[in-house]
């Protein structure tokens, strides 16, 4: 057999296998609803001005905590501010916080997962033990203690704590998939014509093993978000004059702001809160749709 035939093979094997699963992707309400939450968010980060042309910074303390009214759907904030404003400009760095830990955990988690799988012995090893060590670090209390050695916190700062402590979950989803491929038929087959491990594992072995790493990054997405939600409420994340909902919703729980205005806890809360579900919703479609033994 030659290596052009064994490249048929497998590219046979790939064919069809995710693109049915795609396509009906779309039928799906559920998937329909979860996207277009997304693509509005992503709108609003990347183009605030689409949405609201009012300044965020433009405050006026005499209409501080002032309900909805015309031209201010949302209301105001506590220092006289537009809150629609507040949430458009806050999404961007939302967003960007959960994209980027999820970004940067899925490359890390490919390499050393893919090298820990394929590879096996004391690659195996080093890489298993690092990422055994990391879990075993109780994660909400390593975090707050990191955070709280940096005078000032960025968006880049949260996410390399959340990198830090996130990478090596999804690592073991990689390796497990790369050890559950590497031995099947057709890269058997590849090694019997001589073709190198690297190029086996960089054309047959990723593209055939990523789909569970793919699913747990996009849930990964809005568990930065509501992590960097969390680091405020607790104190230990971003300040103003930074926009993000998860400010929003710290600057609402303090001195009982929520109960004088209600309103100021739910907007950012609903924001966060439909974001986060509809990635969840968007991994668990992408799930169904690209590992065929998942879906029902």
């Amino acid at each position: 057999m030659s290596e052009s035939t064994t490249s048929l093979i497998i590219s046979h094997r790939r064919r069809g296998r995710p693109r049915s699963g795609l396509r009906s992707l779309w039928k799906s309400p559920f998937f329909d609803i979860a996207a277009l939450i997304i693509i509005v968010v992503t709108l609003m980060a990347l183009f605030p001005t689409l949405f609201t042309n009012i300044d965020p910074r433009d405050c006026d303390l005499s209409m501080s905590r002032v309900g909805p009214e015309a031209g201010h759907p949302m209301g105001f904030d506590i220092q006289g501010c537009d809150y629609w404003s507040n949430i458009v400009h806050g999404a961007r760095t939302s967003l960007e916080v959960g994209v980027y830990t999820a970004a940067i955990s899925f490359v890390i988690a490919l390499i050393a997962g893919s090298l820990a799988g394929y590879f096996g012995g004391v690659t195996d090893s080093i890489i298993s033990w690092t990422s055994n060590v990391i879990l075993g670090i109780p994660v909400g209390i390593a975090s707050l203690v990191i955070l709280y050695q940096f005078r000032s916190r960025t968006v880049w700062t949260i996410v390399f704590v959340l990198v830090l402590f996130s990478w090596a979950a999804t690592m073991r989803y990689m390796r497990s998939s790369v050890m559950q491929v590497r031995n099947l038929e057709y890269i058997q087959a590849a090694r019997g014509l001589g073709v190198g491990p690297w190029r086996i594992l960089r054309s047959h072995v990723i593209p055939n093993a990523v789909t569970p790493l793919i699913v747990m990054t996009t849930l990964s997405v809005g568990a930065g978000m509501a992590a960097e939600a969390g680091f405020s409420i607790l104190g230990v994340g971003l300040k103003l004059p930074a926009f993000s909902w998860g400010i929003q919703i710290a600057l609402a729980s303090q001195d009982g702001n929520w109960q004088i205005a209600p309103l100021l806890m739910f907007f950012p809360t609903l924001m966060l809160g439909l974001t986060t579900l509809a990635f969840v919703v968007l991994g668990e479609s992408l799930r169904d749709a690209l590992d065929p033994k998942a879906r029902r």
